[in-house]
């Protein structure tokens, strides 16, 4: 290559980030492999060009040619300024609401926010796919796999682009097979009575009272963390809280130890930092809500402290495991029925279209049985 000036010039100012490359071109080395980007003459395009090129290049992506179609950005802030209209009808939880948007945040940092979508290929979204199996088992991997398919749909399906993306045979969602094994090899995910019994007498007031929730009622860390005080009725024993996650209708039968606890809480609850939370039942100590959406759940953290404290391995264990034990003991009662609507379960068959309700009897037999269970005793029920 023929250099545009005899003499090597110098950088326009100090902290220019290109270098003069003796081939006559603007240049950097990024991730051991050198770049260029123009020649001598144009060190304003050079900048240019490098500025519109680093985030590809710093993370080891080849950069696209720009085009006037739709890119990664402006799919992935429409999709998520879609599901926000569904968080403010009340359509879809804030914690799924948290799910999309960091699964718009893997796309991001794989594709680059200006990849124009006409530029991706089977390849691309296999790449994707091996990144999100890094950290995540099968079950999850298939939800995040379900989640980035639909970022794509919906560019499709509201017109943000002519033809659908092609993400390939390999971007698909892991095997029944692999599920499996993997639910194998993580060991049980359910709980001894003892170990029950012992984690609520070591817990916290409010710990205990989750835990409780969790193995009464079946409940999960976001059950837990958004339970509002109107759901209660402690006066009867009952809850009846819809399910945070998909709105399903829910009710519960209370035990008195669960009752005890809930009082306890009620007692000697914080002020909420804000108004909009005076409802919920559980306030952490600097008044926030435990339901906070963020990867490091309260509820989970504080488990995983109780577990180290009472000297339990915590590696793999979540509270989620308590639900695992109470449908698993609930599920000597025989009633799945009663249990689906403990837990908030919807089943679409035929005989749940013909169904239409659930009497408390029913639902009382399946949390006495599993009362009786972890303490050796039945409930005396408030006529």
């Amino acid at each position: 290559m023929a250099k545009d000036t005899a003499v090597k010039p110098r950088k326009p100012h100090p902290d220019f980030p290109l270098f003069p490359h003796a081939t006559g071109r603007w240049a950097k080395k990024v991730r051991g492999r050198l770049h260029y980007f123009g020649p001598w003459r144009d060190a304003d395009a050079a900048l240019a060009k490098w500025l519109a090129e680093k985030d590809d290049l710093l993370v080891g992506r080849k950069p696209r040619a720009t085009t006037d179609g739709p890119t990664v950005r402006t799919v992935c802030n429409a999709f998520l300024t879609a599901k926000q209209h569904r968080v403010d009808t009340g359509e879809l939880s804030p914690l799924s609401f948290k799910d999309y948007f960091a699964t718009c945040a893997n796309i991001v940092e794989e594709f680059g926010k200006e990849r124009p979508l006409d530029d991706l290929r089977p390849e691309d979204f296999q790449k994707l796919r091996t990144a999100l199996a890094k950290t995540r088992g099968p079950v999850a991997l298939g939800n995040a796999i379900q989640r980035v398919r639909s970022v794509f749909l919906f560019a499709y399906k509201n017109d943000l682009t002519d033809r659908p993306v092609k993400f390939g045979s390999e971007f698909t969602k892991p095997s029944k097979k692999a599920t499996r094994i993997h639910q194998a090899n993580r060991g049980r995910q359910t709980l001894e009575r003892s170990e029950v019994l012992a984690l609520i007498k070591a817990a916290s007031p409010q710990l205990a009272a989750m835990i409780l929730l969790g193995i009464n009622c079946g409940y999960g860390n976001s059950d837990v963390g958004n339970l509002t005080v109107s759901a209660l009725d402690i006066a009867r024993g009952w809850v009846t809280f819809p399910r945070p996650k998909t709105g399903t209708e829910r009710r519960c039968s209370l035990w008195p130890e669960t009752i005890k606890a809930l009082n306890e809480v009620l007692a000697n609850r914080r002020e909420p930092k804000d108004a909009a939370h005076c409802d919920l039942v559980f306030l952490t100590k600097y008044g926030a809500p435990w339901s906070k959406a963020t990867y490091q759940n309260p509820v989970a953290q504080e488990t995983v402290k109780l577990l180290k404290k009472i000297g339990a391995d915590h590696r793999g264990w979540g509270f989620y495991r308590f639900r695992h034990t109470f449908r698993t003991v609930a599920d000597e009662v025989h009633d799945q029925p009663a249990i689906d609507f403990i837990m908030g379960h919807a089943r679409d068959d035929m005989p749940s279209n013909y169904r239409h309700g659930i009497s408390d009897q029913r639902l009382r037999a399946v949390t006495d049985h599993v009362r009786h269970w972890l303490f050796g005793k039945s409930t005396k029920h408030a006529k």
